[in-house]
């Protein structure tokens, strides 16, 4: 609930604060004395539309704050209202500067005004001339009838939405697997092409670097013969290096058994005479193996010529076009069952468009059965708020094909009078009327949502009497379950107050005076013969206000929760 408000800057509002309790709130004034003006100042903080007309002259800026109870539903951690409640509360602010700029803060945080309105929507709802008037939008009017068609109904709503959200997901995805259809084709052959390129050319893993080293022997084989039989002459030939090696071996051996220190010399000569040998043949057996073999060499270029073609494609060597294989085998694949995908998807759509057909049928047959009995309780309670021979009717407006909410578009219509046509509300009703609307809707659905804290101005435009009693004992009704902050000029409405508060010009700027009992029926008088010290008004001030008292006492609403125990600072 709200539970404090502070405006300054504003019209004819200097700088007043004025702490709100649950229940019903009244405000009552003289015309002009800056009532509707706290009703604009909520509207600011709810993210209502600002403009520099709004500040006081002399003023820099107006300035709003609004101090709330965190709904139940919150938590301080919650991402959609991103930290803003603090300490079981939530402050929303707004500031209109002179030059028609504005500033908007939630908790705090800067922020916009359209975030603003969005999170203020869940903690209060204007109606009246310069409220959101949230009656009027399509949605909320097919909502009214939605919950008014009962629980049951209901199901079958959500099943609805929830189908056709499914069944939207679905034709996109049918949508983008067409759409692509030509392209997807262009890619498969593409891949298929690479895929069948490679894999006839068949690449093994260094594969390249194999090849290029034979390629190069044979492309020297004449001169690696004649190169490695000089070598093997020079080892083994007569008076070879490894004959010259054997024979040193020999003379050391020699010398070794004449002179022991030259063992060592000895042992070095007979290794190096091992190796000469071994050296020798090593040299013999590469000679023995190198061949003029003109064909190998050239299949060989060949074969490089083809894994070269691929690196140039594909990849920097034999490695990186194995794997450009792998991956476009797989989205071959993947692409070649786009087709299975496709059908699949059809099948899908044409279920899902069967099944939010007989649920869209389904839909528009309680909408049709709900639609005559809300229009007729709506009428009777209009009738009953002094709009004597108003009709409100609910139009079922087919539409062209299935849409978010079904296959029709709901509209409220509103008769003002006998003779005069049905129109839609927003051309048919003028600020009071809405709000009397509104309050019908409330009556009829008291469960409409879970805003809790609601504000009515204008809603006694044009009645009095008998039907202003009717007006207040509705928001009495009302109140049981939300807080109600109501702007009037009707005695028959303020008698229902909890919280009384009156708005009076002193100085040129608005004063707030929250009214003890004995101020209430003074107050009461003012109201219902311009005189506050009107004995015989007075009486009918003391006869409302036990009326008042009555109606809450027979509906079972809670009493008066008498005077709060501050006051209104100026």
């Amino acid at each position: 609930m709200l539970r404090e408000l502070h405006i300054s800057g504003l019209g004819i509002i200097s700088d007043l604060d004025l702490q709100l309790t649950p229940g019903l709130t009244v405000l009552t004034g003289e015309t002009g004395a800056g009532k509707t003006m706290l009703t604009v100042g909520v509207s600011l903080a709810a993210g209502a539309r600002a403009g520099a007309h709004l500040v006081t002259p002399g003023e820099g800026a107006a300035r709003v704050q609004a101090r709330f109870d965190v709904p139940a539903g919150w938590a301080a951690e919650d991402d959609q209202h991103q930290g803003w409640a603090e300490d079981g509360e939530v402050i929303l602010a707004r500031s209109v500067g002179s030059d028609g700029k504005s500033t908007a803060r939630i908790g705090g945080q800067l922020t916009t005004a359209s975030a603003l309105a969005g999170v203020a929507a869940e903690l209060i709802e204007v109606h009246g001339q310069h409220g959101s008037l949230r009656l009027l939008e399509p949605a909320t009017q097919m909502g009214f009838l939605d919950r008014f068609a009962g629980p049951g109904h209901l199901a079958t709503v959500t099943d609805y939405v929830e189908t056709y959200r499914e069944l939207e997901a679905g034709r996109r995805a049918l949508r983008s697997l067409e759409g692509d259809l030509r392209d997807r084709e262009r890619e498969i052959d593409l891949l298929r092409y690479q895929v069948n390129e490679i894999r006839s050319v068949d690449p093994r893993p260094g594969e390249t670097a194999t090849l290029q080293a034979e390629e190069a022997r044979l492309s020297h084989a004449e001169r690696l013969l004649e190169l490695a039989g000089a070598a093997e002459q020079i080892l083994g030939g007569d008076g070879g290096t490894a004959e010259g090696a054997s024979s040193v071996t020999r003379g050391l051996a020699a010398v070794a058994d004449l002179d022991p220190a030259a063992s060592g010399l000895r042992d070095r000569a007979g290794a190096l005479a091992v190796d000469a040998a071994e050296l020798a043949r090593d040299v013999r057996d590469y000679r023995e193996s190198l061949a003029m073999d003109p064909a190998r060499a050239e299949a060989l270029r060949a074969r490089i010529a083809d894994l070269k073609g691929l690196h140039r494609k594909y990849g920097a060597g034999d490695e990186e076009v194995l794997e450009f294989l792998r991956l476009a085998s797989a989205h071959l694949a993947e692409l070649s069952g786009a087709d299975e995908r496709l059908e699949e998807l059809r099948a899908d759509v044409e279920a899902g468009q069967r099944k939010a057909t007989d649920l869209a049928a389904a839909v528009s047959s309680g909408r049709s059965a709900g639609s005559k009995r809300l229009g007729d309780a709506l009428s009777q309670e209009l009738d009953a708020l002094g709009m004597s021979g108003a009709e409100v009717s609910v139009a079922l407006h087919p539409l062209d094909a299935l849409g978010p909410s079904g296959a029709e578009r709901v509209e409220l219509l509103l008769r003002a009078g006998p003779g005069q046509p049905s129109l839609p509300l927003a051309k048919a009703a003028s600020g009071g009327e809405l709000s009397r609307v509104m309050l019908a809707c409330r009556s009829v659905l008291s469960d409409l949502d879970d805003v809790p804290t609601l504000v009515f101005d204008e809603v006694d435009a044009g009645i009095g009497g008998g039907a202003g009693l009717a007006v207040g004992r509705r928001l009495a009704r009302l109140s049981a379950q939300r807080q109600v902050v109501v702007v009037t000029h009707l005695p028959q409405i303020a008698c229902f107050a909890d919280l009384h508060v009156r708005v009076r010009k002193e100085g040129g700027v608005a004063i707030l005076d929250v009214l003890d009992d004995l101020e209430r029926v003074r107050e009461l008088s003012r109201m219902l013969a311009g005189l506050e010290t009107s004995e015989h008004a007075g009486s009918h001030a003391e006869e409302l206000l036990a009326e008042a008292a009555r109606s809450r006492a027979e509906s079972g609403a809670p009493p008066r929760a008498g005077k709060a125990a501050h006051r209104a600072a100026t």
